[in-house]
């Protein structure tokens, strides 16, 4: 099975062209979704019926409604690809239905917050970096994997624009801002102190010379949350939801924005008009003189 499951992942890889997060979440619910079945007494991915993979479900209906959810993707996909192998004769996955998620907006911090956020002191090469950074994750609405693949040759200034791949191996071309250009071009000023072994393509670069890692962002980005005294649990992708949130707000076309944010489908991006919505309601709820909450 083990042979399989490598088969898969850089099937989704390389032919799919699905991300490396995307794979690793592939591998990491499958090797438990096997790790089961060897548990169980099944030896062959061909010996798995429905009911194996219900037992499977029951015995992880503890996790959360999303995870499940997402362990049945991962199985069923797999399944599709034996089928397409002529590996398995039957999905044992195709009348299994996923729990139902309650769909949540995202959440988006406001412009005064964003503002907060971003005013960082400039005072070592860090600073230079994590500010470039955080300007270029709001003002362009980039999700992380997709800033941090950034490479030198992906920035033209001359053009204030930057290619990035994004899902799907899908290339994009974005704008920046003025102030994206102006904090990155210091940071660039300070980019050489960061290597250590040779040149490195990558824009931007840990302490050790190599590629940002995600981690190695989100721990930046902990650490100025606390320096700035923000509770509320912000990741880079709160601040690509509160790009789109605020360019609606601001007048933008709907159609503008799923094209900045490289959304293939336009209903995943009209999810920011429910955040709009839920802020006029608020507003007026709040403001209205008809409306005071002390009666």
């Amino acid at each position: 099975m083990k042979e399989t499951i490598d088969n898969y992942i850089n099937y989704v890889k390389y032919e799919r062209k699905l991300s490396e997060e995307t794979a690793k979440n592939y591998r990491y619910d499958l090797n438990k979704f096997t790790s089961f079945l060897e548990e169980n007494g099944v030896k062959s991915l061909k010996e798995v019926e429905q009911s194996t993979v219900l037992k499977y479900l029951k015995s992880i209906n503890d996790m959360n409604p999303k995870s499940v959810s997402r362990n049945i993707t991962s199985i069923n996909n797999l399944f599709i690809f034996l089928l397409k192998e002529n590996k398995i004769k039957n999905n044992p996955c195709e009348f299994i239905d996923r729990p139902k998620l309650q769909k949540s907006l995202p959440d988006t911090l406001s412009f005064e917050e964003v503002s907060n956020l971003l005013d960082i002191p400039l005072l070592t090469k860090y600073d230079y970096r994590n500010k470039a950074m955080l300007e270029i994750l709001y003002g362009s609405g980039l999700r992380i994997s997709e800033l941090i693949s950034l490479t030198l040759r992906d920035v033209d200034m001359e053009n204030d624009i930057i290619r990035c791949i994004g899902k799907g191996n899908k290339e994009r071309i974005v704008p920046i801002n003025d102030y994206e250009k102006y904090f990155l071009k210091e940071y660039l000023e300070y980019r050489s102190l960061f290597l250590i072994n040779g040149d490195n393509d990558y824009l931007f670069l840990n302490n050790h010379g190599k590629k940002m890692t995600r981690q190695g962002f989100l721990k930046n980005l902990k650490k100025i949350l606390v320096e700035k005294n923000i509770s509320k649990n912000v990741t880079p992708h709160t601040l690509r939801h509160s790009f789109a949130s605020h360019m609606l707000s601001g007048g933008a076309d709907l159609r503008s924005i799923q094209m900045l944010l490289g959304h293939s489908d336009i209903s995943t991006t009209k999810i920011y008009t429910h955040i709009s919505n839920e802020k006029v309601k608020k507003d007026y709820e709040d403001y209205h003189p008809r409306n005071s909450k002390e009666k």
